[in-house]
């Protein structure tokens, strides 16, 4: 007997044990997950904020219509940051920002690409990067000064003293004098720029053209200004600046220019929210989709939530087993509350548990997540004082919600029920229990569903026909440095074994560069605005873009140096009856003296030249002339070209660049890097769909395991009168079956509406369809089913004989 005792309690112990383990596992998991999710939201809202400033720093972003065609830019005139200092007195100060991207920077006979960018003197009293090196109240206050970073510095100088040193950008002949060092500019910058080069330096820093927007403008403005003020003010300034050019240039008043539907105006936007506003095209980093932060916010609530749900399962399935404690313990005069405190501490207690399990797995998988972020996510548990307060308050609070439910359950149990043994009868219904495991599976069903949706928008914009072959293609940059030799240059390309076409222009998919505004014969009313990319005769055979209508620029035909060639979508949007008959005129700060007009010649089809996250603008091809040397070249490879291809490649251009270090991409690749955010984001919610689904199963398995304990009796009855393994596993398998039935039917219809929401950002975007939510349904089922077979079945072996003993 005695024997028979200890048995029994040592099981009971390790079901305990089991049961313990689950819901520290799963709530570690659930933290962890949280916590990890917190970090990636908190690192993106964290974008500029060490600027001392931010408050009082905004972009002036530049908005239009023209001719049906919108844009918002980060781009502006010129002379917009030295007049609004002119004219307005709550702007204190401005910077303009002109990038050149990476560029070619050499330091004797040595050659580095760095990122190049020219801006006022006036950037670091405006932004907080402090300068090591140098006198912040006179860097930059002269033509061709450069502030490098600690970092740069030491790439191309090494021990030497950097400041006085001369560099050279590019092909300019003049050089940089170096006068100052600053601080590396900190990964949450909206800013990236190795060097700083003085705006005086350009030919375009007194440029008073306000219809030519080339440079991003910064202002501050004086503390306790209202920037709305600001925006009041911008429309009488374009007219008076921006309406007598549209007048000189397009003879049309700025009323008849918005009378026709037009529009022109800017905006200011704070310095704190460019990294989350991808609606801006801009010459900062890529901006980051703030739609992707409330998703990963719901995930991180929803896993959460599922944790907690297995916690109040097995807690409530085990409360027949605290039933004689709370009787015990009310018959001795312990009140409701009192034992609703005991048992939401014991449920705090093992959340702070859980949290210092999940800090640990964090520690030990942040280089995995931070490797798919391409970040350097970590927990500052010192230097942010709010670190360690907030674990606490999450652990307090994952505590209380997991908890809440089974203290006020248990914390109700009438003591004469317990000594009537009533209780255990009425834990077998479980009829609340079925509710969270609806709840848990209608999340994780619609985690799958979610995810697999995510994953197939994106392999659809990353296989959809671009209307261009990028495979094989090959984009030099920087073609400015072959100078006028770019014919001869080409000709010594195609001479490698494995090229077989080469093309220059000033603009490449993914790479657009001129937003023009263009008038139409006959239509000199009416302003359009189409993307413009200087061609050679064999851009469209080197890039295969097919020809809709008429024909493409030919050597035959000497007047198709004045020619034009168009998309589809000009056609369409503007509306043009007989394209053969549509004469574009120049735009104005490049017509010549007898304003000539550029005939259409032929329509091509649309393709992609940007992302698929635009739609398809009015696009204009127009011919490039020997003397406009800058832009690309785009070498198209044959499909068995020799590996040593982009070796011969290099030699020619060293042959015609000088030292100027080549610089080129992989077209392929250029396009996958442009769904960078979408494809990191979809890794990082099928991880946390995963894991979100092990949570649930941890608890289906325990919650099976208490089931089929319970049901031990009943499974030996069965078996004595006959029942096959078969027949048991399909009796309790059946109930789990249901639930995932009535959990996918209320999961469909949240995620569909979601879904169908989150599609709405893609101009091109895949169709839903039902098998997206059959899948579903049917992986979350095959899950479930798994989950219970281990402990279903071993149940099911038990000798009936034993079965019928278990008590």
């Amino acid at each position: 007997m005695i024997k028979k005792i200890l048995t029994h309690s040592i099981r009971s112990f390790n079901r305990q044990r089991a049961y313990l383990f689950i819901n520290v596992l799963g709530l570690s998991i659930g933290i962890a997950c949280s916590l990890l999710i917190a970090l990636f939201v908190i690192n993106e809202l964290s974008f500029d904020q060490f600027h001392t400033k931010k408050e009082r720093i905004y972009r002036v972003n530049l908005h239009g219509k023209i001719g049906g065609q919108e844009a918002h830019v980060s781009s502006t005139a010129s002379p917009v940051g030295p007049t609004m200092v002119q004219d307005y007195p709550e702007v204190e100060s401005f910077t303009r920002y002109n990038s050149y991207g990476s560029s070619a920077i050499k330091y004797k006979d040595l050659d580095f690409d760095e990122h190049f960018v020219l801006v006022d003197s006036s950037f670091f009293k405006i932004f907080s990067i402090p300068l090591i090196k140098g006198d912040i109240s006179n860097v930059l206050n002269a033509p061709y000064q450069a502030v490098i970073s600690k970092s740069t510095a030491e790439r191309i100088f090494g021990s030497e003293d950097p400041i006085g040193k001369m560099i050279q950008e590019g092909t300019d002949t003049s050089l940089y004098e170096v006068v100052g060092i600053m601080e590396d500019i900190p990964e949450n910058s909206s800013f990236e720029a190795d060097i700083f080069g003085s705006f005086t330096s350009s030919r375009r820093a007194n440029d008073g053209n306000w219809l030519s927007n080339s440079f991003e403008t910064y202002v501050l403005l004086n503390p306790g200004t209202n920037p709305d003020k600001i925006n009041e003010k911008f429309p009488a300034m374009i007219k008076k600046y921006v309406g007598p050019m549209l007048e000189q240039y397009l003879n049309t008043t700025i009323e008849d220019f918005f009378s026709q539907g037009n529009q022109y105006y800017y905006e200011l936007q704070p310095l704190v929210k460019i990294h989350l506003d991808p609606g801006i095209i801009h010459e900062v980093k890529p901006p980051s989709d703030p739609k992707y932060l409330y998703i990963f916010g719901s995930i991180a609530f929803l896993i959460i939530v599922i944790a907690a749900i297995n916690f109040m399962n097995l807690s409530t399935a085990q409360a027949a087993k605290r039933a004689k404690e709370v009787g015990i313990k009310k018959v001795s005069g312990s009140s409701k509350g009192m034992l609703i405190r005991q048992f939401l501490s014991e449920s705090i207690v093992l959340s702070v548990f859980s949290l210092a399990i999940a800090i640990v797995i964090i520690e030990l998988t942040l280089p995995f997540f931070n490797q798919i972020l391409n970040s350097r996510l970590e927990i500052n548990y010192i230097d942010n004082w709010y670190t360690i307060p907030g674990l606490i308050v999450l652990s307090l609070l994952v505590g209380v919600l997991a908890g809440i439910y089974p203290a006020f359950y248990l914390s109700a149990f009438k003591p004469v029920s317990v000594l009537k043994g009533s209780i255990k009868d009425s834990m077998k219904n479980g009829r609340l229990r079925s509710i969270l495991v609806i709840l848990q599976f209608s999340i994780s069903i619609m985690l799958i569903v979610g995810t697999s949706i995510i994953y197939k928008q994106i392999n659809f914009m990353m296989n959809k026909d671009m209307g261009f072959t990028q495979d094989n293609l090959v984009v030099l940059g920087r073609a400015h440095a072959v100078g006028d030799q770019i014919k001869s240059f080409k000709n010594e390309l195609l001479q490698i074994k494995g090229v077989t076409g080469v093309s220059a222009s000033t603009a490449a998919p993914m790479h657009n560069n001129n937003g023009n505004g263009y008038i139409i014969e006959g239509r000199d009313q009416e302003s359009f605005l189409l993307e413009t990319n200087w061609v050679d005769y064999d851009y469209f055979k080197t890039y295969e873009i097919e020809l809709s209508n008429g024909r493409l620029f030919d050597k035959s035909y000497p007047t198709d140096q004045d020619a034009c060639i168009v998309n589809e979508s000009a056609v369409q949007n503007f509306d043009l009856k007989d394209p053969f008959s549509t004469r574009f005129k120049l735009p104005p700060d490049e017509a010549d003296e007898n304003n000539e007009y550029m005939p259409i010649i032929g329509v091509v089809k649309n393709f992609h030249f940007r992302s698929l996250h635009y739609k398809i603008e009015p696009y204009i091809f127009r011919f490039k002339n020997e003397d406009i040397n800058w832009g690309y070249v785009s070498i198209r490879l044959a499909q068995d070209a020799p590996n040593n291809v982009l070796k011969h490649i290099e030699d020619v251009w060293n042959n015609f660049s000088g030292s100027e270090p080549i610089q080129y991409f992989f077209m392929d690749d250029e396009l996958k890097h442009e769904y960078n955010e979408e494809q990191q984001n979809a890794t990082l919610a099928i991880v946390f769909t995963i894991l979100g689904i092990v949570i649930a199963s941890l608890g289906l398995f325990g919650l099976t395991s208490f089931t089929t304990e319970q049901r031990t009796k009943e499974i030996g009855i069965r078996k004595a009168l006959g029942g096959s393994i078969t027949n048991i596993f399909y009796i309790i398998s059946k109930e789990i079956v249901v639930l995932v039935t009535i959990s996918a039917i209320i999961a469909w219809p949240a995620i569909y509406f979601i879904a169908k929401n989150w599609l709405q950002n893609y101009p091109y975007k895949i169709s839903l369809s039902p098998w997206d939510f059959i899948l579903g349904f049917a992986i979350a089922l095959v899950i479930a089913i798994l989950t219970i077979t281990y402990k279903t079945l071993k149940v099911a072996r038990i000798n009936p004989a034993q079965s019928l003993r278990y008590e």
